[in-house]
């Protein structure tokens, strides 16, 4: 059972206070989606008691970003952060699939023309990208829920009468494009102040094709406007993946044709030529400093007799991944060293100076998805940061957590030797694991974590230097930065004003990261297996 909302526009004791009472009269939702412009020109002295705690959401709330250069500020990261408890902002564009297997495509901003779009706009490249890493997927029927905040062009076409909406004018052709795209079976739009649920529409030719699921969309007013214009709407869904196909595809009595009729006809033909083109080598190297060392050419092969392995091709990402090395939007002044198949990189908004991230270069999900080849470079990372630290005094600690992140994220993040010693940070994770009802169990030493878990399984999982371990299953909600926050705590490094990463980031330089990145570099150089190799 989810909730949608239009604009609320900073005004979030009104729209709390709504859903309160929904939830007194309807029992419990299990998230509310919220579009078009969260926060407003008046936000600030509400906001503030969210983001410093002294109030809370009672419903998990997941927004899009700003509409307008005013807004931006709000949102410290691109790729989507936790902005307060129990409001988590989306990213600019991408895929967010929830445990129960719901998949919500989203698309942050308003059409621009620019390239590269201003930090509260998209993109024609945006949705291309966008489309692409979803179509590529032969096996992609469509998406569960599209979040954007303008309506899409001619969505009354064929349909009931928008009101004063004129809908051949109103809203964004790129946004058409996406959602005849992606087929989603409820798209939820807003920035129109009016409350417009358009007739269901078929995704699919009568007697020409299978028949599809079909698609609603529902755009909302904004919260608490004087003309009661329906600003909130409930909707009960299962997800596409565990329906019966004969069920999902059922055709309601006042299906409509599809508006996006030649958006439709461009997006099969995309589809077929992606389904139909070979995926490219994985593989993807650039010179960090010529005077470094020797690199890897990028073609794979090696100088010397020595006969590389062939790696096991990673998956596709199901959205814009920001962590892929082949991304435009790996931000590469953070990166200190690559491998055949992994890569390093200081954290952004990093606990530590020294805070870095091990990468698969492919796309890989978490630990028990990689090849053995990923698996090996994985090791011997660990064992040059483990020397490299131990040379400064310092051992590391190593976490995963496998859950609401499609990319895999080693966090490595050092401590003193000589007052955290490794029973002290096993205590600090499991008392606090307790204390927040998460059940932290030590696993053997040598065992593998793939020997626990099964692909696809949240988890969040700890490793010490010694090899010692902790691991918990997700099976509910998880807190995001949990690792991070033990870490901060005052039994271990005693730094709990830097618990938020955003805290970490904010107003921090790409020239001063680069320069950080740069004194890592120079100073791991020698434990820097890579540069040898």
């Amino acid at each position: 059972r989810r909730l949608a909302c239009g604009d609320v526009e900073g005004r979030l004791e009104a729209l709390f206070r709504r859903v309160r009472a929904i939830q007194g009269k309807s029992g419990h939702f299990d998230m509310l989606l919220c579009v078009g412009n969260f926060f407003g020109a008046t936000s600030e002295a509400e906001w503030a008691e969210y983001r410093t705690g002294a109030k809370k959401a009672p419903i998990p709330t997941y927004v899009l970003g700003a509409n307008d250069q005013q807004t931006v500020s709000y949102f410290p990261d691109v790729s989507g952060c936790e902005l307060a408890e129990n409001i988590t902002y989306l990213g600019r564009r991408g895929l967010y699939s929830g445990t129960s297997g719901l998949q919500i495509a989203y698309l942050s901003g308003t059409e621009s023309q620019d390239e590269p779009a201003p930090d509260y706009s998209f993109s024609a490249k945006d949705v291309s990208e966008l489309k692409t890493s979803l179509l590529a997927n032969p096996n992609f029927k469509g998406v569960d829920i599209l979040l954007t905040s303008p309506w899409p062009r001619d969505v009354g076409t064929f349909a009931n009468s928008a009101g004063e909406i004129d809908t051949k004018k109103c809203g964004s052709k790129l946004v058409s494009d996406l959602a005849a795209s992606l087929k989603p079976r409820y798209h939820f739009a807003a920035l129109e102040k009016a409350y417009y649920e358009r007739l269901p529409y078929r995704n699919h030719t009568v007697l020409q094709e299978t028949p599809q699921h079909v698609s609603r969309f529902i755009a909302l007013a904004d919260v608490g406007n004087t003309s009661k214009k329906k600003y909130l709407y409930a909707f009960s869904i299962t997800p596409m993946s565990l329906m019966d196909p004969a069920e999902l595809v059922k055709q309601p009595q006042d299906v409509t044709e599809n508006p996006y009729q030649k958006s439709r006809k461009e997006a099969q033909k995309t589809k077929a030529r992606l389904c139909a083109e070979e995926e490219p080598a994985c593989q993807f190297f650039f010179d960090l400093n010529k005077h470094q060392g020797k690199k890897r050419p990028s073609d794979g092969k090696e100088t010397g007799n020595s006969q590389p392995k062939q790696a096991k091709k990673p998956s596709q990402p199901t959205g814009p991944c920001w962590f892929c090395l082949a991304s435009p939007d790996v931000e590469k002044h953070l990166v200190v060293s690559i491998g055949m198949h992994c890569y390093l990189a200081l954290a952004k908004g990093g606990l530590l100076p020294d805070h870095i991230l091990i990468l698969p270069i492919g796309h890989y999900q978490s630990v028990v998805d990689l090849s053995s080849e990923v698996v090996e470079e994985v090791t011997k990372y660990k064992s040059a940061l483990k020397e490299f630290f131990r040379s400064k005094g310092k051992r590391y600690v190593l976490f995963e957590r496998n859950y609401r992140s499609q990319h895999l994220q080693l966090q490595v993040i050092p401590v003193p030797l000589d007052h955290c010693t490794p029973e002290d940070i096993k205590e600090s994770f499991i008392a606090q694991a307790q204390e927040q009802q998460i059940e932290l169990v030590e696993i053997p030493e040598h065992s593998d974590i793939t020997q626990v878990v099964q692909p696809g399984t949240p988890y969040f999982y700890v490793e010490l230097d010694t090899g010692e371990k902790l691991f918990h299953r997700i099976r509910g909600r998880f807190p995001l930065h949990f690792g991070r926050a033990v870490l901060a705590s005052p039994a271990l490094l005693a730094l709990p004003q830097q618990a938020d990463w955003r805290r970490c980031a904010a107003g921090r330089a790409a020239e001063e990261e680069a320069a950080q990145a740069r004194a890592f570099r120079r100073d791991f150089q020698p434990f820097d297996f890579s540069l040898r190799d």
